[in-house]
């Protein structure tokens, strides 16, 4: 309790000595100088002694720098990036939509609420090698309608 108190007493304190030193700075006057710096004292640009441009000079100057070329993600990055909000490399279960809680829980093997893109690869390869039933490493359309997210009646809305 006393660390408190002591606390609060040296918070106090400090607060007062700031309030005191700024209107000690405050009141004192400010110094008006009476004449001007000697940087004003300038003489007029002279427009006949500006050097001119070459008439084969370019008018714009240099082209400017092309943007950074960004690299080409692969198709399962840039779904992990979708959900990836905070670019952390991680996927939490704020970032991911509420509704999905299920799902993240079948993605997010070892349990710690995160998914790194390991564990979002990994499942993601698995469903498309489950599907590929001829092996061959390529999806046909009978095949692509396998990796479909089976749809769960809902219930009619008793309004």
């Amino acid at each position: 309790m006393s660390k408190y108190l002591i606390g609060g007493l040296f918070a106090i304190l400090a607060i007062s000595a700031g309030l005191f030193w700024w209107q000690s700075n405050a009141s004192a006057p400010l110094p008006i100088p009476n004449s001007p710096p000697p940087e004003a004292e300038v003489n007029p640009i002279n427009v006949e002694t500006l050097p001119e441009a070459d008439p084969n000079s370019p008018q714009f100057g240099k082209a400017p720098p092309s943007p950074p070329r960004a690299s080409k993600l692969s198709r399962e990055e840039r779904r992990f990036n979708r959900y990836d909000l905070d670019r952390d490399d991680e996927i939490s279960r704020i970032e991911m939509m509420a509704s999905r809680t299920k799902a993240f829980k079948k993605l997010d093997v070892d349990g710690n609420n995160l998914l790194s893109f390991e564990e979002w690869a990994v499942r993601t390869s698995d469903r498309f090698a489950k599907a590929d039933s001829d092996k061959n490493k390529k999806l046909t359309r009978d095949e692509f309608k396998t990796t479909k997210a089976k749809k769960s009646s809902k219930p009619k809305c008793k309004c």
